[in-house]
């Protein structure tokens, strides 16, 4: 919660953190339960927004613009320049504020307008409603927010009104994270669904005792909220224009701080069960396509960290088949099934489609505003990905062989099925450590890595070398001979492979 808080203080959206938490969710970075708590944080740290706004400080929209403009423009530091955007950006919030409150005042002493309003104002349950959809078409509570504090400080709304278009901008910011959800795995709808009852649960839950809260908000606010600035003449936009409130906006601020709070505290002890009630309406259980990545979300693709985590945990996957493809194979000398073999095929195509996903991502990844050190493990993860699908290449042709040998009839002598067995185990024993150090993210000493690999060209040298004295002295046929050869060969390349992962894994690190 605290974390949802915090980040959505800084992004100023919880739109934003809920989307990404969808992400998460969908990449299976997170929990269903870790997710409805950091979703319980965004709803509170989304409030600091309508705090600032309720300020006075149209006043400073100009001159912020002109500073942050001129930092943006004129000074080479890039932390000023930084600097400098979040100053202009507030600037053009509350210009915009402010132009939207002036635009009211035309329009505020039309008896036609404040007839439907005032219709607004005598019924919470329509407030609500018209909140919620106002917000689910602008996508954005914190704009619809805004919108109803400068209503309201032009004196159109009354605060019953105003707390009550909030409550509903409540449940109208929870459908851009459902929509964002619909192509997603079932973990991640729930998650947006938990984020759907949590605000409408808790507003139904306010509408009960709506009068109560509103008495609460008019005691912790200064001011009286329905205090009008009586003036005897129209000023300027960022001036105080007739039959303004001073002291509504604060108002709204608060309602809409101690609504998220007093929701959060509500429901952070029922986690558990929101979770469960999710899972009861939205039941079923997940099916993951057995050829698709598991972990990629191009949603964290701006979030450079995330985005290079999720690559390398799906790389991790693409290690474990990888494994499980070369065992299989290896398996195949002693037991030539034909269901393996068809297993050994399958793997290859998911094997495939996962280097094609991954560089994909990792090429989107790489056209984002990255760190260099980050660059340098996108490149790496690259080369790990692509000799991976080398490897399980070379299974797949190893495979063949071992099939041709059995529908050919070929036997090998003794001492050729030992050499095999050996040459086998010395390159399955190096990618078995080979992965293990990667899955670890511990570093693999690039010396030993090396040292194997001159051991098994050496020994591919040996075994050839051994199988053209036999067939010398008559031990071995020509046939039996050249798929003996191309064994050894495919084992040899695979130990090639496995020394540049080595190698990758050794600069990544």
């Amino acid at each position: 919660m605290l974390f949802g808080a915090g980040g959505t203080d800084l992004l100023q959206s919880s739109t934003a953190t809920t989307v990404m938490v969808v992400g998460f969710v969908n990449a299976g970075l997170m929990s269903l339960l870790q997710a409805i708590g950091v979703v319980i944080g965004a709803n509170i740290g989304t409030t600091v927004t309508a705090q600032l706004i309720a300020f006075n400080v149209a006043q400073y929209a100009l001159p912020a613009i002109g500073i942050g403009t001129a930092l943006k423009l004129f000074v080479k530091r890039q932390r000023w320049q930084q600097i400098g955007e979040v100053v202009l950006g507030l600037g053009l919030v509350f210009l915009g504020l402010a132009l939207m409150k002036g635009a009211f005042d035309p329009v505020r002493g039309n008896p036609e307008v404040q007839k439907i309003f005032l219709t607004v104002g005598n019924s919470p349950l329509l407030g609500v409603l018209v909140g919620a959809v106002v917000t689910m078409l602008v996508q954005s509570s914190s704009a619809t927010i805004g919108l109803t504090i400068a209503m309201a400080t032009s004196g159109l709304l009354s605060l019953e009104a105003s707390v009550a278009l909030v409550l509903g901008e409540n449940i109208g910011t929870t459908v851009t994270a459902n929509l964002s959800a619909l192509r997603t795995n079932l973990a991640a709808r729930r998650t947006a669904l938990a984020h759907f009852l949590f605000n409408a649960i808790g507003v139904g839950c306010m509408l009960l005792i709506f009068p109560i809260f509103i008495k609460l908000v008019t005691v912790i606010s200064p001011g009286d909220p329905d205090f009008i600035v009586q003036s005897g003449e129209q000023l300027a936009v960022f001036g105080g224009a007739l039959g303004d409130k001073p002291f509504i906006a604060r108002h709204i601020a608060n309602a809409h701080t101690l609504f998220n709070v007093i929701n959060a505290l509500l429901f952070l002890p029922l986690v558990g069960h929101l979770a469960r009630l999710t899972a009861a309406l939205m039941p079923g259980r997940e099916k993951q396509p057995e050829f698709h990545h598991s972990h990629l979300d191009a949603r964290v693709l701006n979030t450079p960290p995330i985005a290079l985590s999720q690559a390398r945990s799906e790389t991790i996957h693409m290690v474990r088949i990888t494994g499980e493809v070369f065992r299989e194979t290896l398996s195949l000398l002693h037991d030539q099934d034909p269901q393996r073999i068809e297993l050994i095929n399958r793997r290859e195509e998911h094997i495939d489609l996962l280097q094609r996903e991954i560089t994909d991502f990792l090429v989107a990844l790489s056209r984002q505003s990255i760190t260099e050190e980050t660059s340098l493990e996108v490149g790496e993860l690259m080369h790990i990905v692509n000799d991976l699908e080398r490897i399980c290449d070379h299974c797949v042709h190893l495979s063949r062989l071992i099939q041709r040998k059995r529908d050919q009839r070929i036997e090998f002598s003794e001492v050729a099925r030992r050499e095999i067995d050996e040459m086998s185990g010395l390159t399955g024993n190096f990618f078995a450590l080979t992965a293990a150090a990667f899955e670890a993210d511990e570093d693999f000493p690039l010396e030993k890595a090396r040292e194997i690999e001159v051991s098994i060209s050496r020994l591919e040298e040996i075994l050839r070398n051994n199988h053209i004295a036999r067939l010398n002295t008559g031990e071995c046929t020509v046939v039996s001979g050249l798929v003996y050869i191309d064994i050894l060969h495919n084992l040899e390349k695979i130990g090639d492979h496995t020394f540049k992962l080595a190698r990758s894994i050794a600069a990544k690190g």
